[in-house]
Protein backbone atom coordinates (compact mmCIF):
# COMPACT_ATOMS: atom_id res chain seq x y z
CA UNK A 1 0.00 0.00 0.00
CA UNK A 2 1.19 3.51 -0.83
CA UNK A 3 0.22 6.94 0.42
CA UNK A 4 -0.56 9.81 -1.97
CA UNK A 5 -0.32 13.28 -0.47
CA UNK A 6 -2.96 15.80 -1.50
CA UNK A 7 -2.85 19.24 0.11
CA UNK A 8 -5.68 20.76 -1.94
CA UNK A 9 -8.74 21.90 0.01
CA UNK A 10 -10.92 22.37 -3.10
CA UNK A 11 -13.70 19.73 -2.95
CA UNK A 12 -14.21 19.77 -6.75
CA UNK A 13 -10.56 18.91 -7.31
CA UNK A 14 -10.32 16.48 -4.40
CA UNK A 15 -13.26 14.33 -5.51
CA UNK A 16 -11.86 14.23 -9.04
CA UNK A 17 -8.45 13.34 -7.54
CA UNK A 18 -9.95 10.44 -5.62
CA UNK A 19 -11.97 9.08 -8.55
CA UNK A 20 -8.98 9.31 -10.89
CA UNK A 21 -6.84 7.24 -8.53
CA UNK A 22 -9.68 4.77 -8.02
CA UNK A 23 -10.48 4.19 -11.69
CA UNK A 24 -7.39 5.04 -13.71
CA UNK A 25 -4.17 4.97 -11.68
CA UNK A 26 -1.96 1.86 -11.53
CA UNK A 27 -4.56 -0.86 -11.18
CA UNK A 28 -2.08 -3.25 -9.50
CA UNK A 29 -1.37 -0.94 -6.56
CA UNK A 30 -3.28 -0.21 -3.34
CA UNK A 31 -3.47 3.36 -2.05
CA UNK A 32 -4.48 5.31 1.03
CA UNK A 33 -5.42 8.99 0.95
CA UNK A 34 -5.93 11.45 3.82
CA UNK A 35 -7.35 14.79 2.69
CA UNK A 36 -9.41 17.81 3.69
CA UNK A 37 -11.99 20.02 2.03
CA UNK A 38 -12.92 23.62 2.67
CA UNK A 39 -16.55 24.15 3.80
CA UNK A 40 -18.66 21.92 1.57
CA UNK A 41 -21.54 19.49 1.39
CA UNK A 42 -20.79 16.25 -0.41
CA UNK A 43 -23.97 14.56 -1.64
CA UNK A 44 -24.31 10.90 -2.53
CA UNK A 45 -24.43 9.69 -6.10
CA UNK A 46 -28.18 8.96 -6.03
CA UNK A 47 -29.39 11.90 -3.97
CA UNK A 48 -31.51 14.92 -4.82
CA UNK A 49 -29.15 17.78 -4.00
CA UNK A 50 -31.79 20.39 -3.14
CA UNK A 51 -33.50 17.87 -0.87
CA UNK A 52 -30.33 17.55 1.22
CA UNK A 53 -29.13 21.13 1.67
CA UNK A 54 -30.35 24.33 3.24
CA UNK A 55 -29.93 26.26 0.01
CA UNK A 56 -30.22 29.75 1.52
CA UNK A 57 -27.67 29.02 4.23
CA UNK A 58 -25.32 27.34 1.76
CA UNK A 59 -25.40 30.34 -0.58
CA UNK A 60 -25.00 32.91 2.20
CA UNK A 61 -22.00 31.09 3.67
CA UNK A 62 -20.24 30.18 0.40
CA UNK A 63 -20.42 26.46 1.09
CA UNK A 64 -19.52 24.31 -1.92
CA UNK A 65 -21.88 21.52 -2.97
CA UNK A 66 -20.36 18.59 -4.87
CA UNK A 67 -21.70 15.17 -5.87
CA UNK A 68 -19.51 12.10 -5.31
CA UNK A 69 -19.46 8.78 -7.20
CA UNK A 70 -20.46 6.60 -4.24
CA UNK A 71 -23.88 6.15 -2.69
CA UNK A 72 -25.02 6.98 0.81
CA UNK A 73 -26.08 10.25 2.39
CA UNK A 74 -24.93 13.84 2.34
CA UNK A 75 -22.04 14.86 4.62
CA UNK A 76 -20.58 18.19 5.69
CA UNK A 77 -16.85 18.88 5.33
CA UNK A 78 -14.68 21.69 6.63
CA UNK A 79 -11.03 22.09 7.57
CA UNK A 80 -11.69 20.49 10.96
CA UNK A 81 -12.79 17.30 9.20
CA UNK A 82 -10.35 14.69 7.84
CA UNK A 83 -11.34 12.37 5.00
CA UNK A 84 -9.84 8.96 4.39
CA UNK A 85 -9.86 6.81 1.26
CA UNK A 86 -8.70 3.21 0.83
CA UNK A 87 -8.36 2.11 -2.78
CA UNK A 88 -7.49 -1.56 -3.14
CA UNK A 89 -7.71 -4.55 -5.43
CA UNK A 90 -10.98 -6.44 -5.10
CA UNK A 91 -12.08 -9.95 -6.06
CA UNK A 92 -14.46 -10.04 -9.00
CA UNK A 93 -17.25 -11.35 -6.77
CA UNK A 94 -16.57 -9.01 -3.85
CA UNK A 95 -19.61 -7.34 -2.32
CA UNK A 96 -19.94 -4.11 -0.38
CA UNK A 97 -18.30 -4.77 3.01
CA UNK A 98 -17.88 -1.81 5.34
CA UNK A 99 -16.39 -3.77 8.25
CA UNK A 100 -13.29 -5.16 6.56
CA UNK A 101 -12.05 -1.89 5.15
CA UNK A 102 -12.66 0.18 8.26
CA UNK A 103 -10.92 -1.99 10.85
CA UNK A 104 -7.64 -0.10 10.17
CA UNK A 105 -9.38 3.20 11.03
CA UNK A 106 -10.95 1.77 14.19
CA UNK A 107 -7.63 0.26 15.34
CA UNK A 108 -5.74 3.47 14.58
CA UNK A 109 -8.21 5.50 16.64
CA UNK A 110 -8.01 3.00 19.48
CA UNK A 111 -4.23 3.52 19.54
CA UNK A 112 -4.95 7.24 19.99
CA UNK A 113 -7.21 6.55 22.95
CA UNK A 114 -10.52 6.73 21.08
CA UNK A 115 -12.94 3.89 21.80
CA UNK A 116 -15.22 3.62 18.79
CA UNK A 117 -17.18 1.07 16.81
CA UNK A 118 -18.93 0.44 13.52
CA UNK A 119 -22.65 1.04 14.00
CA UNK A 120 -25.52 0.11 11.72
CA UNK A 121 -24.57 -0.24 8.09
CA UNK A 122 -21.89 2.38 7.59
CA UNK A 123 -21.30 4.70 10.55
CA UNK A 124 -18.48 4.95 13.08
CA UNK A 125 -19.62 6.11 16.52
CA UNK A 126 -18.27 7.15 19.92
CA UNK A 127 -20.68 6.69 22.82
CA UNK A 128 -23.50 6.29 20.30
CA UNK A 129 -22.67 9.56 18.51
CA UNK A 130 -21.63 9.51 14.88
CA UNK A 131 -18.26 10.95 13.86
CA UNK A 132 -17.81 9.18 10.53
CA UNK A 133 -20.02 8.29 7.58
CA UNK A 134 -18.62 5.68 5.22
CA UNK A 135 -19.38 4.90 1.58
CA UNK A 136 -18.06 2.30 -0.82
CA UNK A 137 -17.90 1.48 -4.52
CA UNK A 138 -16.52 -1.45 -6.49
CA UNK A 139 -15.62 -1.31 -10.17
CA UNK A 140 -13.17 -2.97 -12.54
CA UNK A 141 -11.53 -5.07 -9.86
CA UNK A 142 -10.98 -2.16 -7.47
CA UNK A 143 -12.78 -1.10 -4.28
CA UNK A 144 -13.02 2.45 -2.99
CA UNK A 145 -13.83 2.74 0.71
CA UNK A 146 -13.94 6.28 1.98
CA UNK A 147 -15.34 8.27 4.85
CA UNK A 148 -15.29 11.36 7.00
CA UNK A 149 -13.65 11.84 10.38
CA UNK A 150 -15.16 14.75 12.30
CA UNK A 151 -12.12 15.83 14.30
CA UNK A 152 -12.79 19.47 15.13
CA UNK A 153 -15.55 20.48 12.72
CA UNK A 154 -18.06 23.29 13.21
CA UNK A 155 -21.02 21.15 14.22
CA UNK A 156 -23.40 24.10 14.38
CA UNK A 157 -22.64 24.92 10.74
CA UNK A 158 -23.06 21.25 9.85
CA UNK A 159 -26.49 21.25 11.45
CA UNK A 160 -27.64 24.40 9.67
CA UNK A 161 -26.22 23.48 6.25
CA UNK A 162 -27.98 20.10 6.23
CA UNK A 163 -31.18 21.31 7.89
CA UNK A 164 -33.78 20.73 5.19
CA UNK A 165 -37.58 20.87 5.39
CA UNK A 166 -38.14 17.67 3.43
CA UNK A 167 -41.91 17.77 3.86
CA UNK A 168 -41.92 20.32 1.02
CA UNK A 169 -40.21 18.03 -1.47
CA UNK A 170 -41.28 14.76 -3.06
CA UNK A 171 -38.66 12.82 -4.98
CA UNK A 172 -37.10 9.38 -5.37
CA UNK A 173 -33.66 10.55 -4.27
CA UNK A 174 -31.95 8.59 -1.47
CA UNK A 175 -32.51 10.44 1.81
CA UNK A 176 -29.79 11.05 4.39
CA UNK A 177 -30.40 9.63 7.85
CA UNK A 178 -30.32 12.15 10.69
CA UNK A 179 -28.10 11.24 13.64
CA UNK A 180 -26.36 12.76 16.63
CA UNK A 181 -22.80 13.72 15.80
CA UNK A 182 -19.63 14.47 17.75
CA UNK A 183 -16.04 15.53 17.18
CA UNK A 184 -13.11 13.20 17.87
CA UNK A 185 -10.77 15.83 19.35
CA UNK A 186 -12.01 15.71 22.92
CA UNK A 187 -11.54 11.92 22.99
CA UNK A 188 -7.95 11.81 21.68
CA UNK A 189 -5.41 11.28 24.47
CA UNK A 190 -2.71 13.32 22.72
CA UNK A 191 -2.91 17.10 22.32
CA UNK A 192 -3.33 17.46 18.56
CA UNK A 193 -4.79 19.68 15.89
CA UNK A 194 -6.27 18.17 12.74
CA UNK A 195 -2.95 18.11 10.85
CA UNK A 196 -1.12 16.37 13.69
CA UNK A 197 -4.05 13.99 13.93
CA UNK A 198 -3.64 13.27 10.22
CA UNK A 199 0.02 12.31 10.69
CA UNK A 200 -0.73 10.18 13.75
CA UNK A 201 -3.52 8.41 11.88
CA UNK A 202 -1.31 7.77 8.85
CA UNK A 203 1.40 6.22 11.03
CA UNK A 204 -1.09 3.96 12.78
CA UNK A 205 -2.71 2.83 9.52
CA UNK A 206 0.59 1.66 8.07
CA UNK A 207 1.53 0.02 11.37
CA UNK A 208 -1.73 -1.92 11.18
CA UNK A 209 -0.71 -3.25 7.76
CA UNK A 210 2.82 -3.82 9.09
CA UNK A 211 4.28 -1.76 6.26
CA UNK A 212 6.58 1.28 6.15
CA UNK A 213 4.99 4.47 4.86
CA UNK A 214 5.75 4.67 1.16
CA UNK A 215 4.56 7.59 -0.96
CA UNK A 216 3.49 7.68 -4.59
CA UNK A 217 4.02 10.78 -6.72
CA UNK A 218 1.54 11.72 -9.44
CA UNK A 219 2.89 12.71 -12.84
CA UNK A 220 2.08 16.01 -14.54
CA UNK A 221 -0.11 14.03 -16.93
CA UNK A 222 -2.04 12.59 -13.98
CA UNK A 223 -2.62 16.08 -12.60
CA UNK A 224 -3.79 17.37 -15.98
CA UNK A 225 -6.25 14.47 -16.26
CA UNK A 226 -7.62 15.25 -12.80
CA UNK A 227 -8.13 18.90 -13.71
CA UNK A 228 -9.93 17.82 -16.87
CA UNK A 229 -12.38 15.83 -14.71
CA UNK A 230 -12.97 18.96 -12.62
CA UNK A 231 -13.63 21.10 -15.69
CA UNK A 232 -15.93 18.57 -17.36
CA UNK A 233 -17.82 17.18 -14.37
CA UNK A 234 -17.07 17.96 -10.73
CA UNK A 235 -16.98 21.70 -11.26
CA UNK A 236 -20.25 21.81 -13.20
CA UNK A 237 -23.77 22.63 -12.09
CA UNK A 238 -25.06 19.81 -14.31
CA UNK A 239 -23.23 17.16 -12.23
CA UNK A 240 -23.73 18.63 -8.78
CA UNK A 241 -27.35 19.78 -9.14
CA UNK A 242 -28.71 18.84 -12.57
CA UNK A 243 -28.14 15.14 -12.06
CA UNK A 244 -30.68 15.10 -9.21
CA UNK A 245 -33.79 12.93 -9.65
CA UNK A 246 -37.00 14.55 -10.85
CA UNK A 247 -38.90 16.08 -7.93
CA UNK A 248 -41.95 18.10 -6.96
CA UNK A 249 -41.77 21.01 -4.53
CA UNK A 250 -44.56 22.78 -2.66
CA UNK A 251 -43.88 26.10 -0.97
CA UNK A 252 -46.45 27.95 1.11
CA UNK A 253 -46.19 31.30 2.91
CA UNK A 254 -48.66 33.82 4.36
CA UNK A 255 -47.77 37.49 4.08
CA UNK A 256 -49.52 40.79 4.82
CA UNK A 257 -50.59 40.91 1.17
CA UNK A 258 -52.09 37.40 1.22
CA UNK A 259 -50.99 33.79 1.04
CA UNK A 260 -49.01 32.17 -1.78
CA UNK A 261 -48.63 28.51 -2.64
CA UNK A 262 -46.11 27.62 -5.35
CA UNK A 263 -45.88 24.13 -6.80
CA UNK A 264 -42.86 23.34 -8.93
CA UNK A 265 -41.93 20.30 -10.96
CA UNK A 266 -38.15 20.12 -11.37
CA UNK A 267 -36.36 17.83 -13.81
CA UNK A 268 -32.62 17.74 -14.47
CA UNK A 269 -32.37 20.63 -12.04
CA UNK A 270 -34.60 22.88 -14.21
CA UNK A 271 -38.11 24.13 -13.39
CA UNK A 272 -40.19 22.11 -15.84
CA UNK A 273 -43.59 23.29 -14.67
CA UNK A 274 -44.92 25.89 -12.23
CA UNK A 275 -48.33 26.58 -10.70
CA UNK A 276 -49.04 29.42 -8.27
CA UNK A 277 -52.14 29.65 -6.05
CA UNK A 278 -53.28 32.03 -3.32
CA UNK A 279 -55.75 34.66 -2.11
CA UNK A 280 -53.72 37.64 -3.34
CA UNK A 281 -55.22 40.36 -5.54
CA UNK A 282 -53.45 41.12 -8.81
CA UNK A 283 -54.13 42.83 -12.12
CA UNK A 284 -52.13 40.46 -14.34
CA UNK A 285 -52.68 36.83 -15.37
CA UNK A 286 -50.68 34.63 -12.96
CA UNK A 287 -49.82 32.34 -15.91
CA UNK A 288 -47.36 35.00 -17.10
CA UNK A 289 -45.33 34.66 -13.88
CA UNK A 290 -45.59 30.87 -14.02
CA UNK A 291 -44.23 30.83 -17.59
CA UNK A 292 -41.43 33.19 -16.58
CA UNK A 293 -39.98 30.52 -14.28
CA UNK A 294 -40.19 27.59 -16.67
CA UNK A 295 -36.81 26.39 -17.93
CA UNK A 296 -34.92 28.24 -15.16
CA UNK A 297 -32.47 26.39 -12.90
CA UNK A 298 -33.94 25.75 -9.47
CA UNK A 299 -31.30 27.93 -7.88
CA UNK A 300 -31.74 31.06 -5.76
CA UNK A 301 -29.45 33.22 -7.90
CA UNK A 302 -30.86 32.02 -11.22
CA UNK A 303 -34.48 32.54 -10.19
CA UNK A 304 -33.64 35.95 -8.76
CA UNK A 305 -31.93 36.95 -12.02
CA UNK A 306 -34.91 35.75 -14.06
CA UNK A 307 -37.14 38.11 -12.06
CA UNK A 308 -34.67 41.01 -11.98
CA UNK A 309 -36.56 43.24 -14.42
CA UNK A 310 -39.94 41.62 -13.86
CA UNK A 311 -42.77 43.26 -11.92
CA UNK A 312 -43.86 40.46 -9.59
CA UNK A 313 -46.36 42.81 -7.90
CA UNK A 314 -48.40 42.98 -11.13
CA UNK A 315 -49.22 39.29 -10.62
CA UNK A 316 -49.09 38.89 -6.82
CA UNK A 317 -50.55 42.22 -5.68
CA UNK A 318 -48.96 43.46 -2.44
CA UNK A 319 -46.68 40.43 -2.21
CA UNK A 320 -43.11 41.50 -2.98
CA UNK A 321 -40.48 39.78 -5.08
CA UNK A 322 -38.47 39.03 -1.92
CA UNK A 323 -41.50 37.44 -0.24
CA UNK A 324 -42.20 35.33 -3.32
CA UNK A 325 -38.57 34.10 -3.23
CA UNK A 326 -39.14 33.03 0.38
CA UNK A 327 -42.03 30.91 -0.76
CA UNK A 328 -39.83 29.14 -3.32
CA UNK A 329 -36.70 28.58 -1.22
CA UNK A 330 -37.40 28.88 2.55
Amino acid sequence: MKFIENTSIDPHYNLAFEEYIFKYLNQDEDFVLLWRNGPSIIVGKNQNTVEEINMEFVKENNINVVRRVTGGGAVYHDLGNLNFSFIAKADSNEKIDFKTYNVPIIKALENLGVKCELSGRNDLVIDGKKFSGIAQSITKGKVLNHGTLLFDSKLETLSKALNVKRDKIESKGIKSVESRVTNIKSYVTEDADVLKFKNLLLTNIFEYFNEPIETYELSNEDKENIQKMVDERYGTWEWNYGRSPKFNLKGYKRFAGGCVEARLQVENGLIDNCKIYGDFFAKGDIAVLEDRLKGIKYDIDDVKNSLKDFSVEDYLGRITKEEFMECLFS
